[in-house]
């Protein structure tokens, strides 16, 4: 079992691309396709603490139907959304990638980068492939 995770859609090219970049680092991640696995709220809940970041921050509205259930309100909170992210797991925004370093939202692709061991960004880094400037 590998010790990065990503959380991914294949029909997502940011999420397509940012596997390759893991695999292009010499990382092969264990690879979750929670359209297919879902999602639970403890779940959720421990991926969000971890990025330090409220469910709204992750949820993803285009292409889903977030505003139809009133998701993108002002006065929507953080377990009604969580609810339905659970409900539907599209609604959470990829790819989520976990390392011993951290957990992100990898959007820019390039945030992966971050969050790899010194190894793998050291034999990006050799590739012209370095971490965004934060």
């Amino acid at each position: 079992m590998s010790d990065v995770t990503i959380y991914h859609n294949p029909s997502c090219g940011t999420s397509r691309n940012t596997l390759a970049m893991i695999r292009e680092a010499g990382v092969e991640p264990t690879v979750v396709e929670y359209a297919k696995a879902g999602w639970n709220a403890a779940q959720l809940k421990d991926l969000f603490a971890r990025m330090k970041v409220s469910p709204r921050e992750v949820l993803r509205e285009r292409g889903t139907d977030a505003e139809e259930r009133g998701l993108t309100a002002p006065g929507a909170t953080d377990a009604a959304i969580l609810a339905a992210m659970v409900e539907n797991p599209m609604l959470v925004n990829r790819p989520i990638v976990v390392t011993p370093r951290g957990a992100a939202l990898c959007r820019p692709v390039e945030k992966v980068v971050m969050l790899l061991p010194d190894q793998a960004r050291q034999t990006l880094k050799d590739k012209g492939i370095a971490a965004p400037a934060s």
